[in-house]
């Protein structure tokens, strides 16, 4: 079931192992075929256009469907594919998402019982919308018959996960073989790679606090609590940041409480107050002037942007 605007990367990573466990099997243990709203074709996030057998509405009975999101999930109204995915849920079928799918099942409510996950840009905003629903940070969660992943290619490691569970461990590491896959990462893994390896930083002290800094945006630390959670003096942590990052615990900080806010804007229909107040922010006119001078525009002019189908 492809969106407008779906991952190429996710499509191919959650498809090209059902073609390769069929070749290692020499026959069909997996057949799919492509939907969309529109019914002829669909275009990916990366202008890329595929054909596909029909509409949402004309779904006929499937073991699955899986749903592949991508970029802007959360503009389109989703209501054919809605109503294709609660029929099918009334029939037993299993429910999957691929990237942002998971958006377009938790909207649909078909993941309230169920533990979910999504690509992590978007956990912040799939999270305030939908604060009763179990979603996490995992690669991928298997919870009974709904399955979903982070994207890219974490589709690929849950479909060898799924592969594995029904036709055994040799035709799922065939088919990693085939993709050139290491090995297949387990469902509880981290989706971003670690603080060392995304700063090109080594220092653990330094490590501990951008990592606090993360943890803590809602009600930011002061310079003093994070200095001392690493016993360091604030002067000595402010030489630490300038050594390594070239700028200020305080100016790091910030970048981080900003871009925080220009996904929930990307991403939700939260009030800028909201928004301000989720990242830390206690006055509106400081959380506009600080993400002016950041981001070169206002929030309130982010916020029409994308009204308006753009991205900022």
């Amino acid at each position: 079931m492809l969106v407008e605007c779906f991952s190429m990367i996710a499509f191919s990573s959650a498809i090209e192992p059902l073609r390769l466990a069929n070749r290692a099997a020499g026959r069909d243990l997996y057949r799919f075929s492509l939907w969309s709203e529109e019914g002829t074709k669909c275009t990916a996030s990366n202008g890329v256009e595929v054909r596909v057998s029909g509409r949402f509405g004309e779904v006929q009975d499937f073991d699955i469907l899986v749903v592949c999101g991508g970029i802007d999930i959360q503009k389109p109204d989703h209501r054919s594919l809605h109503a294709a995915l609660r029929r099918a849920c009334a029939r037993g079928t299993a429910l999957g998402a691929v990237c942002t799918g998971t958006y377009v099942l938790a909207k649909a409510g078909l993941l309230d019982g169920y533990r979910a996950t999504i690509h992590w840009e978007n956990l912040p905003g799939l999270v305030s919308e939908h604060e009763g629903l179990e979603i996490g940070s995992d690669l991928f969660e298997i919870d009974r018959n709904r399955f979903t992943c982070a994207g890219g290619t974490a589709a690929a490691d849950m479909m060898l996960s799924l592969i594995m569970r029904e036709h055994g461990p040799s035709v799922a590491s065939y088919v990693a073989d085939q993709l050139i896959h290491h090995r297949i990462r387990e469902s509880g893994e981290r989706q971003r790679m670690d603080l060392r390896m995304r700063l090109g930083v080594a220092h653990p002290k330094l490590l501990k606090v951008v990592g606090l800094m993360e943890a803590s945006l809602t009600e930011p630390l002061g310079s003093q609590e994070l200095a001392e959670a690493v016993h360091l003096s604030t002067r000595q942590l402010e030489r630490l940041f300038l050594k390594y990052l070239g700028r200020s615990p305080a100016k790091h900080y910030l970048r981080i409480r900003l871009e925080h806010a220009r996904d929930l804007i990307r991403q939700t229909a939260m009030p800028l107050l909201s928004v301000a107040m989720e990242c830390g922010f206690t006055s509106a006119s400081h959380f506009s002037k600080a993400y002016l001078d950041c981001f070169g525009q206002p929030p309130s002019a982010e916020r029409k942007v994308v009204q308006a189908g753009g991205r900022g």
